[in-house]
């Protein structure tokens, strides 16, 4: 249930990578701060309200690889109990940490390619909503090329609560407009679920976060990312259209008592971006 829904973020950071040459493997230190009218996580709408998502995490690396650890939150700023709220906490307090997922990763960049295997746990601190009982992990692998569109591919398998696939292709593309100093970098996004689906047996124990194998959704993104002294800033756009039923709800319908169902929704917001190399080494001397 890791939620990676600062795509556009993901994507000036991807774009980064591809282009920059440093001169030497640092140790780097970064931290995070998303703002969203909603958070969405695989296409699923998880909380219908503005949340905050902050995290921290610290690269090293190990000759031409990299490992990174960090730590990721949802926040939801407030008390999200009214008659149309979806809240992943159940709504029960305000400044409410909903979630908080770890995660580790071992980068290996291979000529146009960059490949990524890690782990990510997931922590539901609540006695509301989503509760310990959600807690889960999964193991992924990615693997992006610096060719045109830059296209993705990544995986991931649960291997506790839900022991199923999720798989996700990627591809993006940055505009320059003429005379202007930001670019527009675009995305597409489509999701597929291989067994995170509701399982046959109606007496099973095992949790799901889908309804039925297949698609999940096309997620179209539109993102403005830019720099601010020794910030990363990158607002962004969402347009998703929905495939699997879970992935179609956005809130309760309090005439019905059930949440209502869409084709395509839209969410939005930003995410502020730091990152400093540790130890950096002084400038060399030189001599005439």
């Amino acid at each position: 249930m890791t939620r990676a829904n600062v795509l556009g973020a993901a994507l000036l950071v991807a774009g980064t990578i591809a282009t920059a040459t440093p001169a030497a493997a640092q140790v780097t230190v970064g931290a995070d701060l998303g703002l969203f009218s909603d958070y969405v996580w695989r296409g699923i709408t998880y909380t219908n309200k503005f949340v905050l998502q902050p995290d921290v995490y610290l690269t090293i690396p190990t000759g031409p690889a990299s490992f990174t650890a960090g730590g990721w939150f949802n926040i939801e700023p407030g008390k999200y109990d009214g008659a149309t709220d979806i809240s992943e906490s159940g709504g029960e307090s305000s400044f409410d940490v909903a979630e908080f997922d770890w995660w580790g990763e071992f980068n290996y960049p291979y000529q146009k390619a960059n490949f990524t295997l890690g782990a990510t746990g997931y922590y539901f601190p609540n006695d509301f909503g989503f509760t310990k009982a959600a807690n889960t992990i999964e193991l992924y692998g990615k693997v992006a090329l610096s060719v045109p569109l830059n296209p993705k591919l990544a995986a991931w398998y649960d291997v506790d609560k839900i022991k199923g696939a999720y798989f996700e292709g990627s591809v993006s593309h940055s505009i320059q407009p003429k005379d202007q100093p930001f670019s527009i970098t675009l995305g597409a996004l489509a999701g597929l679920n291989a067994g995170q689906g509701i399982p046959d047996d109606p007496n099973s124990d095992q949790s799901f976060n889908f309804v039925d194998n297949g698609f999940t959704h096309l997620d179209l993104s539109a993102a403005v990312p830019f720099t601010a002294g020794p910030l990363s800033i990158s607002p962004v756009v969402h347009v998703v259209v929905t495939g699997d039923d879970a992935t179609k709800f956005t809130k309760f319908d309090p005439n019905t008592g059930t949440l209502n169902s869409k084709d395509v929704k839209v969410w939005f917001g930003g995410t502020i971006s730091w990152s400093k190399a540790l130890g950096e080494a002084p400038a060399e001397e030189t001599t005439e």
